[in-house]
């Protein structure tokens, strides 16, 4: 949405960037674009399953390596996700 302010004529700069700040500030554009800005943006169902089937696989990883005795670090868990393909 976009605002279109034209300056009068034989106004005064100051006058006129009041009058702009004003109308945009009532308009609420201003306002929206701030939430706009800092909302993270939704995702989408196909990623949210995906990320919680990698969870659910290292989970499983995890209870293994600990069952055999090996730390879960980051670096075991990757060698595990490796072998597995």
């Amino acid at each position: 949405m976009a605002i279109v302010i034209k300056r009068k004529e034989n106004e005064n700069l100051n006058a006129f960037l009041y009058r702009a700040s004003t109308y945009i500030k009532q308009s609420g554009v201003l306002l929206a674009a701030r939430k706009k800005r800092f909302y993270p943006p939704s995702v989408n169902e196909r990623l949210k399953k995906e990320s919680a089937l990698h969870r659910l696989k290292i989970q499983k990883i995890v209870k293994k390596l600990e069952a055999m005795g090996i730390e879960p670090n980051k670096k075991n868990i990757k060698k595990a996700l490796m072998n597995k393909k």
